[in-house]
This record gives C-alpha cells, structure tokens and sequence, in this order.
C-alpha cells in the first residue's frame, strides 16, 4: 500500500523518502546548466538572481503534473500522451527530445573531461570523458534499480559543493537582497536571451519524461500493491510523498542555481570577467580570483552533476522511446528482459560520447540543445495539462484549481520564452 510507504516515510526520515523529485531537480544543474548559471552571474553580476527565484513556483508546479500523471496512471509520459493523440506528434516530440539529450550529453561529458583536466593538472579530455561516458553507462545496465536509484541519491549531495563554494568567497549580502528584488540591467537581445536561456535550462522536457516514469518504477518496486487510484486515502498519502518530494527536489535545484550564479557574479562578475561559455571555463577563471579551494569544489561539482545528470538524459530518452512502440522498459528489468530500453540508453549515452570527436562546437551544441528544448517543451507542458485534466486518464484524479492555475502560468512564462527567443534570434 502507498500508505505504508508514506507512514514508513514519516518514521524513517525524510532523506529516504525523498527520490524521484530529488533525483530530478539535482539532474537539472547539470554541467551545461552550470554553464549557464555561470555566464548570467558573470555578465550581469547579482541581476539575474531573480530568474530562479521566480521559475521555482512553476517548475515545482509542473513537475508535480508530470508525477502526478505517472503515479495515477502507472505508465510514462509518451505512453499517456499514445493514448490520446496522434503517433505523428508522438513521434516527433520524442525524437526532437532523443535529439536534444544526445547533444545535452556531450556537452556533459565534455565538461566532465575538461573539469579532470583542470583538477589533475593534465591529460587528455577525450579520454577522461570516454572513462566517464562509459561509467555511467555500466552503472545504469548493471546495478538494480534499489540500488542505482540510491547511488544517484547520493550524488545529488555533490550539488552541495556549489553552495560551499559561496561561502568560501566573500560576498556583499546587502547588494544580493537589493538586486535579486530589484535588478539593474538593459533588457536587450544579450540579457533576453540570457533569460530565455536561464529558463529553458531550468524547465526542461526530459525532466517531465524522467520524473514521470520514475514514479512508475517506485510503484513497480511495491511502494503500491494495488493501483493508487483505487484507494483514495493512499493515493492521498502518495501525492504527500510525491508532493514534499518534488517542492525539496526543485528547490535544491534552484538553491544550487543561485548559488552558482552569486559565486560567479560575485568573483568573475567583480573582476571583469564576463564572457563564459562553458562550466569548466568557469571553474578555471575562478582559480586566480576566489583562491584554489573554490575552484576545486566548483570543478568537482561538475564532475558529481555530470554523473548524476548523464543517467537522466539517456534514461528519460529510453523511456520516451520505448513507450512509443510499447516495449517494455524499466530499470528494475535486466537486459534481456528490456532490450530495446538499454539500446536507446546505450545509444544515448555513447552516441553524446562520440559526438566529441566530431568537429561540431560544443558551445554550438548546448545552443541547439537549448533550441529544441525550448521549442518542444511548450507543446508537451500543454499536452501535460490537458492530460492531467482528462477524466478518461486521471480518473476522479485530475488537477485542482490551484495546480491548474500553477501549471497554465508555467506553460505561459515557457511560451513567452520561446517566443522571446525566436525574435532575439
């Protein structure tokens, strides 16, 4: 029963009810995210503090829609959104989704091997991002769901690094108040699309693919020995979970954001450095400014986020993929059981890998990355809400007034986002 779950949560301690929520807001920060961060603290110093400030609400919001549909129904996103809709749409939202975690992963690894370069003094990149492409991968066919999912609750414990790291500088606490309520800047194409940017990393698809079917798979592991929906007062105490669960989640992810931005306006911004391109560029600037210790705990939160964020882009891939064709997946399932689900995660994940020993720039991939998740994540934020408020789907399940509300507001500030970011182009 859920509810066996829920009051095993209360007795046990947060930490260990805590999962798909959690896993999913730490994935969010990840080295190209970082990069991100990196370059808005950089540029326009403490006035962009408000960007995560303000998308936090919504993306609690909507990732509480995307766990909420995968808890009520027991299936992923693409499998709810088969149901309902035509396969050409389907089909295209998931391949621009494949696309865009291919890039997102080599951007990652990429990272991940130059951040080892900085800390060791040396190497090769390419070979520090084979040895970690290929690690993650290994951990994700080999190790049981149980134990995996409990791995990557521990990493998201590297995320603390980046908090560490602002008080290991010092920082004028009076200006960040001031300028994270009223921020000073030009809005022009460079700080627009910086927002764009900004929000485009922190809403992103493959976390409503991933959070979804991470659900599935905490039911699949017996969190609920019958189907939620048939007993109101589990399901009750499931979306409690699923609720605290999904607001500690995103909150870490933003706290971390935030964190990353103060740092960098505060040490980078202040000496003028302002153009920023990758997160292990921004690692190695801070060296000379914020002193040795800071940059260590800024390179090996590069390293932890890349290991924790690499399983979820090519995860959420295989879900939204194998859910399409209807053949089984999971992560609970062995390899022979679930062919197809660790192909896509293996294509994924060494497909990125390759795409570094491709003349392509990598600042040129996370722009495209960013493009298409921008462009995709409007369409299934809107299929999300409409599928949240069928009866044939949810049941007596669907959204309240007040999520609604939530959920219609995030799918607007993603729209003007877009929108924003076609006209700065």
């Amino acid at each position: 029963m859920v509810s066996k779950l829920y009051f095993r949560f209360k007795k046990s301690g947060a930490f260990k009810a805590l999962g798909p929520g959690l896993i999913t807001g730490a994935a969010d920060d990840d080295p190209s995210g970082i990069a991100t961060y990196s370059q808005a603290g950089a540029q326009f110093g403490f006035n962009m503090l408000w960007t995560v400030v303000l998308t936090y609400p919504f993306m609690v919001g909507i990732q509480m829609v995307s766990a909420r549909i995968g808890c009520v129904t027991g299936k992923g996103l693409a499998a709810n959104i088969r149901r309902v809709y035509p396969p050409w749409m389907l089909y295209g939202i998931v391949l621009l989704l494949l696309i865009a975690n291919i890039i997102n992963i080599a951007a990652d690894v990429a990272a991940m091997g130059e951040a080892m370069r900085l800390m060791v003094g040396g190497g090769s990149v390419h070979l520090y991002s084979l040895g970690f492409g290929f690690l993650c991968l290994s951990l994700q066919i080999f190790l049981p769901y149980r134990k995996y999912v409990k791995y990557l609750k521990w990493l998201t414990l590297g995320l603390l690094a980046y908090v560490a790291t602002m008080f290991a500088i010092h920082v004028h606490w009076n200006e960040v108040v001031l300028r994270t309520i009223l921020p000073n800047f030009a809005w022009n194409n460079d700080s627009v699309t910086l927002i764009v940017a900004i929000f485009g990393t922190t809403i992103s698809p493959y976390l409503f693919f991933w959070q979804a079917s991470q659900e599935v798979e905490e039911l699949r592991l017996g969190a609920a020995s019958e189907a939620p929906e048939t007993e109101t007062e589990d399901y009750g105490a499931h979306m409690r979970r699923i609720k605290l669960d999904t607001i500690i989640g995103m909150g870490f992810s933003n706290l971390v954001a935030f964190c990353i931005i103060l740092t960098t306006a505060a040490t980078l911004a202040a000496h003028g450095i302002t153009n920023i391109q990758t997160s292990a560029q921004a690692a190695e600037a801070l060296r000379p400014v914020a002193g040795d210790f800071a940059f260590a705990l800024f390179a090996l939160g590069i390293i932890g986020t890349g290991m924790l964020a690499i399983p979820v882009l090519a995860g959420s891939a295989a879900y939204a993929v194998t859910e399409s064709f209807r053949w089984p997946n999971g992560m609970d399932l062995k390899v022979l059981e679930a062919r197809e689900f660790y192909a896509i995660i293996s294509l994924a994940t060494i497909g990125g890998m390759l795409l570094n020993f491709t003349p392509s720039d990598p600042i040129k991939e996370l722009f495209w990355a960013a493009l298409i998740n921008g462009v995709i994540a409007v369409p299934i934020m809107i299929v999300m809400m409409l599928l949240a408020h069928d009866g044939r789907i949810m049941g007596e399940f669907t959204l309240s007034r007040r999520h609604t509300v939530v959920g219609w507001l995030g799918v607007a500030i993603m729209l003007v986002a877009v929108i924003a970011m076609f006209v700065t182009m």
